[in-house]
C-alpha cells in the first residue's frame, strides 16, 4: 500500500509518547529502551510510547506532578488516557511491544542489565492493564529502528545486533 498524501511524520525520543490519526507515522530508534505501539483497526487510531527505565525512582507523583514518558508505568497512564479521551476502548488495540536490546552484553541478566528489566516492566504492565500483546520483538543485543503507521497499522523494525566483539552488525 502506498504512504497516504500528507502524513504527519512524528519522530520519538527517549522519553516521548504521542497517539494520532491515520495520517500519522510514528518512528523511534531504541536501545536498552522499550517502544509500546497501539493500534485500533476500525478507527485507524494509534500510538506509541519510548520508555527509557521501568519507574520513577522514589514515590509515584501526585496530582501536582506531571506524568513523564520516560518511566514504563507513567508512560502506559499517559497512553491510555489517550486513549480514554477517544470513543475507544484500550481492550480493542491491537498491542506490539519492540526493544530491550542489550548494549553492553556482558551485563546481561545482572542487575545493571536496565533492558531485561525495561522488558519485564512492560510485560508486567501489559498484563496489569489488561492489554494482550499481538506482536513483539525483545531483548538481544544491539538497537532497533520502529515505525508504526497509523493509516495500516504496520509495524516495521530493523535490528541491529552487536556482534561478540561488542561492534555493530549488519
Amino acid at each position: 500500500m502506498d504512504d497516504p498524501d500528507g502524513i504527519l511524520e512524528i519522530f520519538l525520543g527517549p522519553g516521548d509518547l504521542y497517539f494520532g490519526d491515520r495520517d500519522t507515522r510514528i518512528r523511534t530508534l531504541l536501545g536498552s529502551c522499550v517502544a509500546v505501539t497501539l493500534w485500533h483497526p476500525r478507527a485507524r487510531l494509534g500510538g506509541m510510547c519510548h520508555y527509557v527505565v521501568p519507574s520513577r525512582p522514589g514515590p509515584v507523583p501526585d496530582r501536582r506532578h506531571e506524568l513523564e514518558g520516560r518511566y514504563a508505568d507513567e508512560a502506559f497512564l499517559m497512553l491510555l488516557a489517550e486513549i480514554r479521551a477517544t470513543p475507544t476502548s484500550p481492550d480493542e488495540y491491537e498491542v506490539k511491544m519492540f526493544g530491550g536490546g542489550s548494549q553492553f552484553a556482558e551485563f546481561s541478566g545482572q542487575a545493571m542489565d536496565v533492558a531485561g528489566r525495561n522488558v519485564d516492566a512492560g510485560l508486567e504492565l501489559l498484563q496489569h492493564h489488561g492489554l494482550t500483546l499481538t506482536s513483539m520483538h525483545l531483548g538481544g543485543t544491539g538497537h532497533r529502528q520502529v515505525v508504526l503507521d497509523v493509516w495500516n497499522g504496520d509495524v516495521w523494525v530493523r535490528h541491529v545486533e552487536l556482534a561478540s566483539d561488542g561492534k555493530r552488525r549488519g
